[in-house]
């Protein structure tokens, strides 16, 4: 069994914000799939289908971004899983937005939610996709408005790209394991082109003094 969990915050004024960027891409994993997640269970909404005939279960916690520590302990320990058989998404201002990044395992960085995952399971051995809403140095107080905030029209092509990259990617762990789905999705940075050289003729009159500088 699989579990692909999403993080955010429940109720409608948290809806479509940075903070609940999770709580999106399951959604659109979701309508991809054909699984309604609209069960009440381990203090989630869940819903539950299959991906090449294994199990998967996606998750959005109802705790509260602090506490989904809570929820996601709930699911991991009823069924017995592994920290391998969990994937997380959430949003990440540290990286440039609209990226998405994909790791095996790692820290919980400065994420409240993933802070209370890795303290409630006891381990950061686990998949995570950080979808990038852009980094900021603003102070606490305009950084909580900022992840609380919903998207300016530019943005809004943006995230739906990056949410689509991440719904792909948590796909394809399902069926094919992280190291497949990093080197499929994880952005790649592009080599700077090397500056044309220019022809023999162009180099000589280049060399060259022009009557006006003599």
């Amino acid at each position: 069994m699989k579990v692909i969990v999403g993080l955010g915050n429940p109720g409608r004024q948290y809806e479509n914000t940075r903070h609940n960027i999770g709580f999106i891409a399951v959604d659109r994993i979701a309508d991809k799939l054909g699984i309604n997640v609209n069960r009440s269970k381990f203090r989630s909404t869940v819903g539950e289908g299959q991906i090449r005939g294994e199990k998967v279960m996606l998750v959005k916690p109802e705790t509260y971004m602090n506490d989904s520590g809570l929820a996601v302990h709930d699911v991991m320990d009823f069924y017995k899983l592994d920290p391998e058989d969990l994937i997380v998404v959430y949003d990440d201002f540290d990286i440039p937005e609209g990226s998405v990044r994909i790791r095996p395992f790692g820290s919980a960085g400065t994420h409240n939610g993933m802070r209370s995952i890795v303290r409630l399971l006891g381990s950061d051995r686990f998949p995570r996709v950080r979808i990038g809403t852009g980094k900021t140095d603003m102070e606490q107080r305009e950084l909580i408005g900022f992840v609380l905030g919903g998207f300016s029209k530019d943005e809004v092509k943006l995230m739906e790209d990056a949410v689509d990259l991440a719904r792909d990617a948590c796909i394809c762990w399902a069926e094919n394991g992280i190291d497949l789905a990093m080197n499929r999705y994880n952005a790649r940075k592009q080599k700077k082109p090397k500056k044309a050289e220019a022809p023999e003729e162009e180099k000589e009159v280049q060399g060259q003094d022009s009557p006006d500088n003599r």
